[in-house]
């Protein structure tokens, strides 16, 4: 609800199954900037990786990322 992304359409957050390399790069960009200043970041954060989400960027980390620290 005091997330910044609910203002913003999920088209940011999770590509499109035809997504170019360099498309999903500045998408991605966009969506890490909004939850920089997101309130709600941590939170955010920390449920998808503790439930394993393997879509999209939440709490500012992309799928790969999340992997990583995983």
């Amino acid at each position: 609800m005091h997330a910044s992304c609910c203002s913003v359409g999920d088209y940011l957050f999770f590509p499109p199954t035809d997504e170019r390399q360099h498309e999903r790069a500045r998408r991605e960009r966009i969506a890490k900037k909004i939850c920089a200043e997101c309130p709600v970041l941590s939170p955010c954060r920390q449920y998808a990786i503790a439930v394993n989400e393997p879509y999209g960027i939440w709490g500012g980390m992309s799928e790969s990322e999340r992997r990583a620290y995983r």
